[in-house]
């Protein structure tokens, strides 16, 4: 009967943690609204999403030029990074020998917890002077910003996918290679396919990421309000907007920054349906055995 009540007090508390976890995230949701619903109010939610001008002094917050720039950063950046993310991934997971998969995995892990601000240095000291003198400019411009996230998203990218890969039931490598298909004809053939949805939540993942990074896109983007005319061009990023200004910013521009927040909720929460999405499709899949 003791043994019983210990149970359940565990159970009870285990539940209360989850419960709380669900709690501080919707507080903060809310937290986040509350601020930053008087300035979309205030300016009307399209002017604010859609505006082309964010000159606080002004009373002008339009986004739409950050919200451009941040999705471009991150759609060159992954246009870097998928390709050797995934080749990266296969190596590990299909090719290396163990000795070498014990030395890459672990340095590939490494470079996640490098803090942001050492890429952010790196970025404005040997990246920005290789743009400026081989491309002119400033070298300050979303092609820097995106060269130092891909470097940083590729940890993310590569564990999620070579788990995916290594998750595949051995007796579909096995089947395949006893009908006579080549080791690249397997993987490309049978387990490739068969883990496509952990792989593309791999890629949201990195994207969500690249979307949330702050402080290297800071020291390297250039951080000027406009829609890039190339990736030569400097550009603003919606989570550069709020650490710049959050500093020094009163009143409705202190609420529209948070109004900024809320769109990069808005990102961040369509992105995490779409993960749910492809886990869930991938576990029917398993289950229903299609794969």
């Amino acid at each position: 009967m003791t043994e019983r009540k210990e149970d359940r007090l565990v159970q009870w508390i285990l539940f209360a943690f989850g419960i709380s976890s669900i709690l501080i995230i919707i507080i903060i949701i809310a937290f986040i609204v509350q601020q930053g619903l008087p300035a979309m109010q205030y300016y009307g939610f399209f002017n604010f999403i859609f505006g082309m001008t964010w000159a606080p002094t002004n009373m002008q917050f339009g986004v739409f030029p950050m919200i451009v720039g941040t999705l471009s950063i991150t759609a060159l950046a992954l246009l870097m990074a998928v390709p050797i993310s995934l080749s990266c991934s296969i190596f590990l997971s299909e090719i290396a020998p163990p000795t070498m998969r014990r030395i890459l995995k672990p340095t590939i892990q490494a470079l996640a917890g490098i803090p942001s601000v050492i890429y952010g240095f790196f970025g404005l000291i040997v990246l920005v002077p290789f743009m400026r003198i081989h491309f002119g400019g400033t070298g300050f411009s979303m092609l820097t910003a995106s060269l130092i996230l891909t470097v940083m998203i590729l940890p993310t990218i590569i564990s999620i996918s070579e788990d995916a890969l290594r998750s595949i039931p051995l007796e579909y490598k096995e089947a395949s290679l006893a009908l006579g298909a080549t080791q690249w004809q397997t993987i490309k053939n049978v387990i490739f396919p068969a883990a496509l949805a952990g792989i593309i939540t791999a890629i949201i993942l990195g994207m969500g990421r690249a979307i949330g990074e702050t402080m290297a896109v800071i020291m390297v983007a250039g951080n000027v309000v406009q829609i890039p005319g190339s990736i030569f061009d400097p550009v603003r990023a919606l989570t550069s907007n709020i650490a710049i200004e959050m500093g020094y910013a009163t009143g409705l521009h202190y609420n529209a920054l948070f109004a900024t927040g809320i769109v990069l909720l808005m990102v961040i929460i369509v992105l995490l349906l779409i993960v749910n999405y492809f886990n869930y499709k991938n576990k029917v899949t398993i289950g229903g055995g299609y794969l």
